[in-house]
């Protein structure tokens, strides 16, 4: 049992080289560390600091994680004589009660239709993971920079995470997931949709793409277009955590317009060679620094278009591409020079490519609304707890009309990009790839493009409810300044906003009644 304190005696020990402070109950000695504090010494010299119960004033200026480091716990010395503590750190894997900081389906008092009991523990099981296991690598990673660590892709690889990440289907048959709290048969677009929106909690937005971002949309062409022996290989690696794929489409002379890419594949049949010869460039593909499998668009002889599994080798080479985020993503630029891929890695069939590129062009975007609208509702939770703990004119920051206004807009901002999601998900649920095609991809091309552009409401306004903190790197608001920095990733990967708008409103058109009037 810890020494317990009365005021007085705290008081007692309130100048340099002798000085204590209360924060949420504990008593801290801070006369040898008062000299190092990065705020300086004055702030802790102050009269309302020195010697008294600051934690209003500590949490008006750090996070409650510092607290849980080893260097300051080590200053704990005791605890205030007839004091509680009230504020707990966060337990892996337990819920927020914040409002609004969880989906209605995961708050208490609410009801939905579309989830049942294994997706509540299915989404207990993964959030304790992320936490526990990915979390840690996610912030050491995102700020060193190195692609995250192999420890973290093994312990997925035992839980089968990799292989559930490309959802529902045949390549899950006979896995144990997620510890069997789930059966492959059962596993849905669902489960998926909460491993997107579990997995953004580690608020680290290069990392996350890192974290097999490349396999999630360069694995599937596989599985789907490959001949049997190779996909069986392929799957088997990457599933393992032991091998990585990246999608590699996008070149600088063509993003969004697929149809005008320039590598070239050129057709090789000369006894001891049946295959092709790819030659061109790549630009920013994701994981494509570590990537081991490249999935390639490439333009044939007779201008077609065909998809190539190509294996690092000698003539590919991949350069790290600096961006706004974290190079953990290994965002690269890669070249193809006189490289050889044998005829049996054709994806699909020749001057057929665009089909197969097309393909997962509906998952891949209704993947990454899941992580774009779970990392929104986290910058809403963030927000909610600054107002309510930050003090302006001697008042709580949520007392400011205008603050409140901000919040309002944010909340219905996430509550109805989850709800126009989940309503897309349940459809995705009851449809095969072909209904999917013809009646969501106009309408996931919309979700995305209402998702990313609000997502960018939601930073800028957030800013603003952080003021500097919310544009500095460390400290409150550093979750904020990074979203704000990242966001924009969500509204340019996978089609620009306006591209995709353009689709959504085009495939409406398109099944317009010839017979309706006004």
């Amino acid at each position: 049992m810890s020494k317990q304190y009365t005021v007085e005696e705290v008081a007692a020990h309130n100048k340099q080289g002798d000085l204590w402070v209360v924060v949420d109950s504990k008593v801290y000695d801070l006369s040898k560390f008062a000299a190092m504090h990065p705020g300086g010494l004055a702030v802790l010299l102050d009269e309302e600091v020195a010697g008294k119960d600051a934690t209003e004033a500590f949490f008006s200026l750090h996070r409650h994680e510092v607290l849980q480091k080893p260097q300051f716990q080590r200053l704990v010395i005791g605890t205030l004589a007839g004091a509680k503590q009230t504020i707990f750190p966060h337990v892996p894997g337990t819920l927020s009660k914040v409002p609004y900081a969880e989906p209605t389906w995961l708050s208490a008092g609410y009801h939905s239709p579309y989830y049942k009991d294994h997706h509540r523990k299915f989404q207990t099981a993964f959030r304790k993971f992320v936490e526990e296991v990915i979390l840690p690598d996610a912030q050491a990673r995102e700020e060193d920079g190195k692609r995250p660590s192999q420890f973290v892709f093994d312990e997925m690889a035992k839980l089968n995470i990799i292989a559930m990440r490309l959802g529902p289907g045949p390549h899950l048959k006979g896995l144990e997931l997620m510890g069997g709290i789930v059966k492959p048969e059962e596993f849905d677009y669902f489960h998926e949709l909460i491993m997107g929106q579990e997995t953004v909690r580690v608020l680290a937005r290069g990392y996350t793409d890192g974290l097999g971002g490349g396999t999630y949309i360069g694995l599937p062409p596989i599985i789907n277009f490959g001949q049997p022996a190779l996909k069986e290989k392929i799957t088997k690696e990457v599933f393992a955590g032991k091998k990585f794929c990246s999608l590699a489409i996008t070149e600088a002379f063509a993003g969004s317009d697929v149809a005008g890419l320039r590598c070239i594949a050129k057709r090789v049949e000369n006894g001891s060679q049946n295959g092709w010869i790819v030659t061109g460039t790549k630009k920013w593909i994701t994981n494509g620094s570590f990537a081991d499998y490249f999935t390639v668009g490439a333009r044939t002889e007779q201008g077609g278009l065909v998809v190539l599994l190509v294996e690092r080798q000698e003539g590919v080479e991949t350069k790290i591409i600096k961006t706004s985020y974290s190079p953990a993503a290994g965002t690269a630029y890669i070249t193809f020079d006189n490289v050889f891929v044998p005829y049996e890695n054709t994806l699909g069939k020749e001057n057929k490519g665009l089909q197969v590129i097309l393909s997962n062009f509906n998952h891949e975007r209704w993947g990454m609304v899941t992580a774009s609208i779970g990392s929104q509702r986290l910058i809403v939770e963030e927000c909610l707890k600054w107002v309510n703990q930050r003090k302006v004119f001697g008042k709580p920051l949520h007392n400011q009309a205008v603050i409140r206004s901000k919040l309002a807009a944010m909340i219905s901002r996430v509550e109805s990009a989850q709800a126009w999601l989940e309503n897309i998900t349940y459809q995705m649920n009851n449809m095969n790839y072909g209904e999917q095609a013809e009646y969501l991809a106009g309408a996931i091309a919309l979700l995305k493009q209402y998702a990313t552009s609000t997502a960018q409401l939601t930073a800028a306004d957030a800013v603003q409810i952080f003021g500097g903190r919310g544009i500095t790197k460390s400290g409150m608001g550093r979750f904020i300044e990074h979203y704000h920095r990242t966001v924009t990733f969500d509204a340019v990967l996978g089609g620009a906003e306006d591209v995709l708008g353009d689709l959504g409103v085009r495939q409406a058109i398109r099944k317009m009644p010839k017979n309706v009037r006004l």
